[in-house]
C-alpha cells in the first residue's frame, strides 16, 4: 500500500523519508566537526614540526624516515585542506562527501608513516579519520533502496 503523504515512502514498513535526511544530516555534521577537529590537530603537528625540530624524536629501528620540517609542511597543507573539507561537508554535497572520503584516507595514510615520530597522537588520528570516513559512507539516504529489491 502507497502512502499519498509527504515525507513517506511507499513501504508501510519503512519509517518516512524525513527521518532519513534527519539522520543523514547528524551524520554529515558529525563527520564534518571530526574533519575540522583532525585538521586542527594536523594544523598543530605541522607548527610544533615547523618551530621546534627536537620535539619529534624518531627510533633507529623504523625502515622509513623523513625530515621533521617537512612533515610539518605536510601537516600543515594537509590540515587545513582538512579543515576547509570538513566546512565543504557540511554543504551535504556528493563532491564533499567524495572530497571528505578522499581527504581522509590520506590524513590516515600520513599518519601511518607520523606513527615513528608521535605514536600515540597518530594513532588517534588515524582513528578520526576512520570515523570520518565510516560517518560519511554510512549515510542513512544511500543505504535506502528503490523498487522490490
Amino acid at each position: 500500500m502507497a502512502s499519498s503523504s509527504v515525507g513517506r515512502t511507499t513501504d508501510p514498513g519503512r519509517p518516512p523519508d524525513r527521518e532519513y535526511s534527519v539522520a543523514a544530516a547528524g551524520t554529515i555534521l558529525m563527520a564534518g566537526v571530526i574533519m575540522i577537529i583532525a585538521g586542527a590537530f594536523h594544523i598543530l603537528q605541522g607548527l610544533v614540526a615547523l618551530f621546534d625540530d627536537q620535539f619529534y624524536v624518531v627510533g633507529t629501528e623504523y625502515i622509513y624516515r623523513f625530515d621533521v620540517t617537512s612533515w610539518g609542511w605536510t601537516h600543515l597543507i594537509g590540515g587545513v585542506l582538512l579543515v576547509f573539507g570538513g566546512a565543504a561537508l557540511f554543504r551535504g554535497a556528493v563532491w564533499a562527501r567524495i572530497l571528505a572520503v578522499v581527504l581522509a584516507s590520506l590524513s590516515a595514510v600520513m599518519n601511518f608513516m607520523w606513527l615513528p615520530y608521535y605514536p600515540l597522537w597518530g594513532a588517534l588520528i588515524i582513528v578520526l579519520d576512520v570515523v570520518i570516513i565510516w560517518a560519511v559512507l554510512a549515510h542513512p539516504r544511500d543505504l535506502r533502496t528503490r523498487g522490490p529489491f
